[in-house]
Parts: structure tokens; sequence; C-alpha cells
């Protein structure tokens, strides 16, 4: 029998990391922060746009983290999550003592349903808890419902925070997925459309308060002569070696794009005949999905 493995989404080099990787041995900074690291974040910037503000750090589910402190949530509270995603959007928030609601994803992007969030946020409201965040996701680069799920945010000023880990490179009406929610959150995983071997970041709207996440990120360590802690903080930022994997990835992140929607569109001509089957496709042209998975 034939084992050879069919990898499910396999990383790929670019060619360009090695340059990086070696500036940062040069000059001896391969621990968190330096160089690669702050034009890793400015490269994202440019990329998304949008006055975008980006912290680059240890993973996506540390952006979350983060996100969510940003956003005041704290023990006793409730967040709004949709139930069809990868676990690591819901954990942080009990690693924060709240309580994650879940929500239906709707049927045509598979994302969170806004019927389904309104319903659950005037349930809460009408029992006294009302939900402190609402964590959209933008599942498989297919971005979720982006004007419905704004338009329930501004109504109940309940903030967003946007779960695109699996959808850097797409975008919705031509905006880049990941600057839509009052906080954008990156995966840069193994298995994402780029790698930094591990990482992730935090999008924000705002510089004072992408300091702040970094701030957090950094062990919350006071501007001071000495050790000095007032607030409590996380060793998430990311590796300055990291960050020049990073930066050789990003300069192949539309390639890689364009790869996983050939894929898509082979996936859609393989099926198209099996009356059965159907590939998850985005509705209509307002959307560009990466198809990081199909």
């Amino acid at each position: 029998m034939n084992r050879n493995r069919i990898f499910l989404s396999l990383s790929q080099q670019s060619g360009f990391e090695q340059q990086y990787i070696q500036e940062a041995l040069a000059t001896h900074w391969i621990t968190t922060g330096g160089p690669n690291v702050d034009a890793f974040e400015k490269d994202l910037e440019n990329y998304l746009g949008n006055q975008a503000h980006v912290g680059a750090l240890s993973s996506g589910t540390a952006a979350i983290h983060l996100g969510l402190i940003l956003l005041g949530v704290q023990a006793g509270d409730e967040v709004l999550c949709q139930s069809m995603t990868f676990s690591a959007s819901a954990n942080p928030i009990l690693y924060l003592g709240a309580t994650p609601v879940f929500i239906d994803s709707e049927t045509e992007t598979w994302n969170l349903c806004p019927l389904a969030l309104e319903e659950a946020i005037k349930d809460r409201i009408a029992k006294g808890n009302k939900p402190k965040a609402i964590i959209a996701v933008h599942l498989y680069g297919v971005p979720y419902q982006v004007e419905a799920i704004k338009a329930i945010s501004d109504k109940y000023n309940i903030p967003v925070l946007e779960d695109s880990a699996e959808a850097l490179g797409s975008s919705y009406k031509g905006q880049k997925c990941g600057t839509f929610g009052d906080i954008g959150v990156l995966s840069f995983n193994g298995n994402k459309i780029i790698t930094t071997s591990g990482g992730g970041a935090i999008v924000t709207k705002s510089k004072e308060l992408k300091d702040k996440a970094v701030f957090f990120a950094t062990q919350s360590r006071d501007d001071a002569p000495h050790y000095q802690h007032s607030e409590i903080g996380y060793n998430y930022r990311m590796s300055n070696i990291c960050a020049g994997i990073g930066r050789g990835q990003m300069e192949v992140l539309d390639a890689h794009v364009a790869l996983r929607r050939k894929m898509h569109e082979f996936y859609v001509d393989l099926f198209k005949d099996i009356e059965a089957v159907t590939v998850f496709t985005v509705p209509n042209t307002d959307y560009f999905a990466n198809y990081w998975l199909s």
C-alpha cells in the first residue's frame, strides 16, 4: 500500500528568507524585537493599508488574547464567538476568566450569522449581561458578512475583534481583511498563507493602541532604569529570526494567494459535473478570498 502523505497545507519557502535571517545572525540580534520585527510590521502595514498599525507577536492566539485585553474583557464578562472555527478563536476568552457564547454560522460565507448574533445580543441584554466583545472569523480565508456584523456592532455598541488568522490576502469590496474590526488578528503559523514558522500579529487603528499591545507583549516593563512592572505582562513578542522569515515570505504573498485561488479553481472544475458536490465559494464579487483551504 502506498502511504505517501498528502499534506493539508504545507508551508513553502520563498528563497528570500535566508538573507534576512543572516542579517539577524550577523548582528547577533536573534531574540525578541529587532530590525526585522520593525521592518516586518511596516511591510504588513503597507500591505493592509487603511492606516493599519501592526504589532508582531508570537502567535495569532496571543494576538486574540491581547486584543480582548485592549477591548476591556475581564473575568465574568461574556464574549460572542462563532461556533464553526478553530479553538484558538475561543480559548483566550477563557484565559481571562470570561465566558464564550457560541453563535451559529450562516450558509453563504460559513461565518458568524448576523441574525443569530443579534438574537443572542438581545437575549443576553434582557438577562442583564451585555456581551463585552464579538469575535468574528474569516473562516478558510472567506470574509464574513462585514457590513451586517458592523451594523450590529454599532447598534449595540459592542466592539468586534476580527479573527483574520486565515485571511491574509483576502478582502471585501477592495479593503483587506484584518482592517475591519476594532482590533484585527493575523496568524503566521506553519500552515497559513505565509509563515514565520510560528507567529501572529495584532492590527489596531492607532499607534497608541499598537504600542499598548507591544507593551503587554514585552512583559509590561515600565519605562524605568530598573525592572518595574505596574501591569501584568506577557512574553508574546515575535523574535527577530522569525520576523526575518516573515519578511522573505511577504515577497511572495501575492503569489501564494494566487496559487491557493488556482487550487480552488481546480476543485471547482473537478467537481462541476458531480451533482452531489459543491465547492465552498464566495457569494459574489464583493468578496475576494485567498481560499486558504478549499
